[in-house]
């Protein structure tokens, strides 16, 4: 376990509305600082509670354990306090030089507590994919949690990354860092999935680099707290670099969830593609922010984002805002944002087939959904990703 450092001042976080990129989440209320730094809880003992929990084919690995076993040959799949213990050399290489310097990065260098480490070698697949977990259990303190994905030249892997709530009720807040780091021709899939309870603040610093050829596949499903501010970035940093990113959430009540992509083009000849969709009910809000930036050098780069929301209610409020950044002059760049409620015409041609209105809707919103299961093939994936937005949007519909 990392020494937690109770004493550092840390620099405040930025003013609501008053530095870009923080403009539409309230953060006045919240106070880091004033949260107790605390380990996190048995994620076994509350594995219901997570969204993968029943998924047959994974290796399951808890933030907290003090080693867990490699998959097959050759990766290391430990804790990071283990991990920085028994391979120092790889982790501090690695550690620290994806994620830039911020407020929030200060506070989890200084305070993690719980954190994974996933090494895979030159040249090795990992076949299993490998499940971490981290879960928020005790009231009035903040969970610091952290990870580190190393894939060397030529290999492959699949991670999937959980942080989960002990429960309904525990108030607290959780501040995430997530490094991924895909060398020269590797292939990592990751999936990350927050789904804690709506008594939770979460603070999330998240940001990959994929060198030349390198292929990123990630997916985030942003389900629970009551305020989270998100940040997923991707650094395309080789010739033929290639990320593709997918986001969910469906809020309600009042829930706020606010997430700030980057697409950063560094090198010639990259490719991104990002698509986000969100489900709002009740009052909640959410707040999608993209960029795609090309670097002047990042010739030929082919990106494309975009955010579709569907509002369930009367009061919900999204807000997409797609941005564009681009210093080179030979780039296909295209983004596409909507904001719509669900279409009175599709209900009413459902209703005349004899659907009752409850029905109906449904139908609607998981058509809405499907087109981003779609961008998975078919298998575990692509099964997991579609029961857990089944499971959430039980949850929304109540």
């Amino acid at each position: 376990m990392a020494a937690v450092d109770t004493t550092t001042a840390f620099p405040p976080l930025p003013s609501f509305k008053g530095t870009p990129g923080w403009e539409f989440t309230p953060l006045d209320k919240v106070d880091p600082d004033s949260f107790a730094p605390a380990p996190g809880g048995d994620a076994a003992a509350h594995a219901g509670r997570a969204l993968f929990h029943d998924v047959e084919g994974t290796v399951t690995v808890a933030a907290s354990d003090a080693e867990a076993t490699a998959t097959s040959e050759g990766p290391v799949v430990l804790s990071l306090a283990v991990a920085r213990e028994r391979h120092p050399d790889i982790v501090e290489k690695h550690l620290g030089s994806v994620v830039k310097d911020s407020p929030l990065v200060a506070r989890n260098a200084a305070q993690w507590t719980d954190g994974a480490f996933v090494y895979v070698p030159r040249n090795v697949h990992v076949e299993a994919p490998i499940h971490l977990s981290a879960v928020h259990e005790q009231a009035g303190t903040s969970l610091n949690t952290r990870t580190l994905v190393v894939l060397e030249e030529g290999a492959q892997a699949e991670v999937w990354d959980e942080l989960f709530s002990a429960d309904d009720e525990t108030e607290g807040l959780v501040n995430t860092v997530v490094e991924l780091s895909v060398g020269q021709n590797a292939r990592l899939r990751y999936i990350g999935a927050q789904n804690l309870n709506e008594q939770s603040t979460i603070l999330g610093t998240q940001r990959a680099i994929v060198a030349r050829d390198g292929h990123l596949d990630w997916i985030t499903l942003g389900f629970g707290a009551k305020l989270g501010k998100v940040f997923l970035e991707t650094k395309l940093d080789g010739r033929g670099a290639h990320a593709s990113v997918t986001g969910a959430y469906a809020t309600h009540g009042r829930q706020h969830l606010d997430f700030d992509t980057l697409q950063e083009h560094a090198a010639e000849s990259t490719t991104s593609d990002l698509a986000f969709r969100g489900i709002l009910d009740g009052r909640s809000r959410t707040v999608w922010r993209g960029m795609i930036q090309v670097d002047k050098d990042a010739q030929q780069t082919d990106a494309f984002q975009e955010s579709r929301n569907l509002l369930l209610g009367g009061k919900a409020h999204a807000d997409a805002i797609p941005g564009l950044e681009i210093l080179a002059d030979d780039v296909r760049c295209t983004h596409a944002a909507a904001i719509a409620k669900i279409d009175a015409e599709q209900l009413f041609y459902l209703r005349s087939r004899g659907l009752s209105e409850g029905t109906s809707q449904r139908l609607v919103i998981e058509g809405f959904l499907q087109a981003l299961v779609e961008r998975f093939e078919e298998g575990i994936v692509r099964d997991a990703v579609a029961e857990a937005l089944d499971a959430r949007l039980a949850a929304v519909l109540g």
